[in-house]
């Protein structure tokens, strides 16, 4: 082996070194029906540690506060009309 293949081998060894071991994938990110699954578990309270974990590590908060309040305002949405249901066939 000479001088200059002894550099490229050190330089590959570095390159490989320098490398991050850990790369965010876009395959860890939980998925549409995964982020769905988390904000119905969530609001009824029933969060597996594994899944809360999950989604902290490589969830995003804003998908997260999207779906928590687009829940939140449909959950609402279908209180007041369960109630507007009730209330008109009890003829008030």
């Amino acid at each position: 082996m000479n001088s200059n293949d002894n550099r490229q081998e050190h330089s590959s060894r570095q390159e490989q070194d320098s490398r991050p071991e850990e790369t965010p994938d876009a395959d860890n990110r939980p998925g549409f029906s995964q982020v769905l699954k988390s904000t119905l578990a969530a609001a009824l309270g029933v969060q597996s540690n594994k899944n809360r974990e999950r989604d902290f590590k490589h969830g995003s908060i804003k998908v997260f506060a999207i779906a928590g309040t687009l829940f939140t305002v449909i959950f609402i949405a279908v209180i007041i009309l369960v109630v507007k249901l009730v209330l008109r066939s009890a003829g008030m």
